[in-house]
């Protein structure tokens, strides 16, 4: 079973919006892309109308009008490519919102290893497992790199439903044999390795080639796995060139445990490099706390970041060095991390990653030691989010080549962003909901997309599509 075709090719008119490098974003006006039946960009022209792509265009690709789907974006709107999520726990969705007064241990052991266990139900991993998927979605979420449970059964379900409903994504069944409470632990490090094998198989026995699902190996954390079964993961990225997803530097007291725990490594990223898990395929999160050694063995290695700020503030892990991990030359994307993190939306992500790293740039702050300059620079701006939550975290899950921009040759993975246009003449009595984002029309398209960042919400998703399938739409 592999991921279904579009049944039409499509046209898409209007204002086209991507990053196309670290703080800078393009604008595409008046301009026309051409989507074939298997969801490719085939064209971009700019300063282009419907009839002159009938007339032009359609016969250049061979196409026939009749079997086009035009989508034209109205005024206030903008295509927008896919947010791309490098940081979820799907079993967790239940728990967003809540924390108690716990910091990371505590809170797995309260909250969420509880949640987690409860998910052996089928009926009841379905439940949560499609509302996250259809959540993420309607906050433009096309790709998302998810953390299942350590079960089988409802780990294969969750892969069974991204496929369905049209969600790209990278599903990990967790692995975890050691440290962890007697009701939710691999009996083994070699049934943690069966039972990651068997995921994998299930996965390639529904989307082959994995196209639009893939399989990705997920020790929970160093400290929850076994030396053999980290050996074993290792093996098996050697062998298979999967992807591997994993924690890094979160807590202090993680950190320390670490250290404890594996007293014959150098630091937290050694370890991970010891066991053949630290490579280009890697998706560390968090990565707060950080020293330039373990930088440098990140970077040299190619491995990637993913940058979870509210997760980071809800549990008071602390503030994550972006520009600091950038300029070692270490990708970075976006994490909603939830339920560490409270939202499932990549936007709200990036507005507070915007906030946290001017936390970093406060005279009394953690970083006071550091010249004023320095700490200026650490704040991240609009452009540079916005290609943290596209085109870095295409990089960080290692599809750079395929999503993250409106280049031809890269597939549709987009949203329709509509921002709410307030009358000339507004009606008093008028309550009808178009959304946190007013704009009044004077405002500069670089001054809307400020505004859509740091009031925008799902309200603003107005379509959703991944390869071109049309996955959401707001009713």
């Amino acid at each position: 079973m592999a991921p279904p075709r579009n049944e039409k090719n499509q046209l898409f008119l209007g204002l086209f919006i991507h990053s196309i490098k670290l703080g800078e974003l393009e604008y595409i006006h008046d301009s026309a892309v051409c989507v074939d039946k298997s969801g490719k960009i085939v064209a971009l022209e700019r300063s282009y109308t419907q009839k002159e792509a009938e007339e032009k265009l359609y016969p250049k690709l061979g196409w026939n009008a009749n079997d086009v789907v035009v989508t034209i974006a109205e005024d206030g709107q903008f295509f927008f490519p896919g947010f791309i999520d490098t940081h979820l726990h799907a079993p967790q969705y239940p728990n967003v919102g809540i924390f108690g007064n716990s910091t990371l241990l505590d809170w797995l052991n309260k909250y969420t290893f509880p949640m987690e266990a409860s998910l052996s139900s089928l009926p009841k991993a379905r439940r949560v497992y499609t509302r996250v998927v259809r959540q993420t979605l309607s906050h433009g979420t096309t790709t998302a790199a998810y953390y299942a449970t350590i079960h089988v059964p409802s780990t294969n379900l969750l892969a069974d439903l991204c496929l369905s409903m049209g969600q790209r994504a990278f599903v990990g069944r967790v692995c975890m044999d050691n440290l962890g409470p007697d009701y939710y632990l691999d009996e083994s490090p070699a049934a943690s390795l069966s039972a990651t094998q068997a995921t994998i198989d299930h996965i390639r026995s529904i989307d082959e080639s994995f196209d639009l699902v893939s399989p990705i190996l997920t020790p929970r954390f160093a400290p929850a796995c076994s030396r053999e079964a980290m050996t074993g993961l290792g093996k098996l990225h050697k062998e298979t060139g999967l992807p591997i997803q994993t924690h890094i530097s979160e807590n202090v007291n993680e950190i320390q445990l670490v250290r404890d725990m594996f007293p014959d490594c150098e630091n937290y990223a050694d370890v991970y490099d010891k066991f053949g898990l630290l490579g280009k395929r890697t998706i560390l999160a968090h990565a707060i706390h950080l020293n330039e050694e373990e930088a440098d063995l990140i970077a040299g290695k190619g491995s990637k970041v993913s940058h979870c700020p509210c997760s980071n503030s809800a549990l008071t892990s602390g503030e994550a060095r972006v520009r600091w991990l950038l300029e070692k030359g270490i990708g970075v994307g976006l994490g909603t991390d939830m339920s560490g993190g409270y939202s499932p939306s990549v936007l709200e992500a990036a507005r507070q990653a915007a906030l946290v790293s001017n936390h970093l740039a406060m005279p009394a702050g953690k970083w006071s030691d550091v010249p004023p300059d320095e700490r200026e620079r650490a704040k991240l701006s609009v452009e540079e989010v916005l290609h943290l939550a596209t085109r870095g975290g295409a990089s960080v899950v290692g599809l750079e080549h395929k999503i993250g921009g409106f280049e031809v040759g890269k597939e549709w993975d987009a949203q329709l962003i509509g921002l709410g246009l307030v009358s000339e003449t507004p009606d008093e009595h008028d309550m009808a909901d178009t959304g946190n984002v007013d704009v009044f029309g004077w405002e500069k398209w670089e001054e809307r997309i400020a505004k859509w960042v740091f009031n925008g919400d799902d309200r603003n998703v107005k379509k959703v599509w991944v390869r071109g399938r049309l996955v959401h739409e707001r009713k």
